[in-house]
């Protein structure tokens, strides 16, 4: 506890645990980490870089890319807060915070750049804080010179020596409790050449919360330790909340321009499948490595504490969805967001809903009273097999009504509901001498199918019938075969599953 501040902090047992150890180990202060080794003496070719203030902005927004071509000491200024703010309607979650959002500001650097970093631990708070950049080559990636006091401030310096999007977040024991209440961000160290010129950049990053009341339970929750260390988050979003990115808060786009997002899982703990409904990357740089990005990728895997930079044209207007495509966490958790394209139709590359006809299938009107049929005779079968084991016409009845089902689903589009046909096209099932000429034959045609031209009734007709072997069961065609022998004035004996399995066998 820091003597000179007049109003006691209460640390959680674990924090100030290790806050304890820390400060009684036995080091001299060159080699404690975290003790103050005043300002470093830079080399004269760093003294003379020219120096500039970090621009860092709030999600989804992303700093302007750099017009220098050279390397500059960049100050960045990035604030802790503790701050209530809202998790989802009607739910509030006190969030820990750099610069007050979820997450934490967008860091914009250029590879070579030496960087002079001020964590700044604003006295409201009621714990001390520290940042790991995964940007930085040095002990706990700046952890270790960050622990920070309310009130207080820590400065460190490193330089950009690798190029690529990095997560950072804090590194405070509990560390998961610390990155669970919302302390993470990204920073972004741009390759010397620059990156290729895109329309719009966006800022995403995907994490989870472990709040103690269940998913959408109102008031205002707190971090709940036991699911978070069974995984079990009620809450995975985009941005800190839900709906932070829809609506009027929606990424947005026109048709024709190039979008990147810079998209990164500060986790604690799960992973994301990161994917754009309706639309393919045209570049995914994996692991946010900006050297070597792959090509037309549709789902990203992007593990916690990683990030990768999407690309993309949008071509066609339209609200396209952002998720995590472990759907549950899109549909049921929050992890959804929506990128509004606006701009003219191409209605080559999609056109839209083109017709809107009625499709009956097994769902017609015949097929839902056959489904009804089925059951009573099922029920029927059932009692009469108690007093009379000779159910040979119940079993021919039903099977007509099953195989009804199976003709509205698939037969009926070209031989028609009434078993006509259609003229010229498909012929006729309806008193067909063709079918009652050979049974067996009937058997093989549904099987393996037919083309060519056959006789009907006299008429030549030249068309094609697909095989059905691989889409129906030996019972589905014995059934489907028992309903057209018996329907439309046709007569019949049932067809039977191991006559079906017989020529099956016969013709493979």
């Amino acid at each position: 506890m820091n003597k000179s501040n007049p109003h006691p902090r209460r640390y959680p047992a674990v924090a100030l645990a290790a806050t304890l150890l820390l400060l009684s180990l036995p080091l001299r202060a060159d080699e404690d980490p975290s003790a103050p080794k005043g300002l470093v003496a830079l080399p004269p070719e760093v003294e003379a870089m020219p120096v500039e203030q970090a621009i860092l902005t709030t999600p989804p927004h992303v700093p302007p890319p750099f017009k220098r071509k050279y390397s500059a000491r960049v100050v960045v200024n990035l604030e802790v807060r503790e701050v209530v703010k809202r998790l989802a309607d009607g739910v509030e979650y006190t969030f820990w915070t750099y610069g007050g959002t979820v997450p934490g500001r967008f860091i914009r650097i250029r590879e070579g750049d030496v960087v002079e970093f001020h964590l700044n631990n604003h006295p409201s708070s009621k714990l001390p804080h520290n940042i790991d950049l995964h940007a930085v080559t040095g002990p706990g990636g700046g952890a270790a010179s960050t622990f920070t006091a309310p009130g207080h401030s820590s400065q460190f310096t490193f330089q950009a020596l690798n190029p690529g999007l990095f997560v950072y977040h804090c590194a405070t024991a509990p560390v998961p409790m610390h990155i669970g209440n919302g302390m993470y961000g990204l920073i972004l160290v741009e390759p010397k050449e620059g990156l290729p010129p895109v329309d719009k950049e966006y800022y995403v990053m995907q994490g989870e919360f472990y709040t103690t009341g269940k998913y959408g339970e109102e008031g205002l929750q707190s971090f709940d330790m036991a699911k978070a260390i069974d995984e079990r988050p009620p809450y995975v979003v985009f941005n800190g909340a839900v709906g932070s990115l829809v609506g009027d808060k929606a990424l947005t786009a026109k048709v024709g321009e190039r979008v990147r997002i810079y998209f990164g899982v500060g986790g604690p703990n799960l992973t994301s499948s990161f994917h754009v409904i309706g639309e393919i990357f045209d570049k995914v740089y994996p692991e946010a490595g900006l050297s070597l990005p792959n090509s037309n990728v549709q789902t990203t895997f992007v593990p916690s504490g990683g990030a990768a930079v999407v690309e993309f044209k949008v071509e066609v207007p339209g609200t396209f969805i952002l998720v995590d495509h472990s759907l549950t966490r899109a549909f049921n958790k929050g992890a959804l967001g929506m990128l509004k394209v606006s701009g003219p139709e191409n209605r080559v590359i999609y056109s839209g809903k083109e017709i809107d006809a009625v499709y009956l299938g097994a769902q017609a009107e015949e097929g839902s009273e056959s489904a009804k049929r089925e059951a009573e005779l099922k029920s029927k079968i059932a009692a009469e097999i108690k007093s009379n084991p000779a159910i040979t016409a119940l079993t021919k009845e039903m099977q007509i009504e099953k195989g009804k089902q199976v003709y509205m689903g698939l037969c009926f589009a070209c031989h028609q509901p009434d078993g006509k046909g259609l003229p010229g096209a498909f012929p006729p099932l309806a008193g067909s001498d063709f079918l009652k000429a050979d049974r067996d034959r009937a058997v093989r045609i549904v099987l393996k199918g037919l083309s060519g031209p056959v006789v009907v009734n006299g008429q030549t007709i030249n068309s094609v019938m697909p095989p059905q072997e691989a889409v129906l069961t030996d019972a589905q065609i014995a059934d489907v075969l028992t309903y057209v022998f018996n329907a439309w004035g046709n007569s019949g004996d049932a067809f039977s599953a191991d006559k079906v399995k017989a020529i099956r066998n016969e013709i493979h």
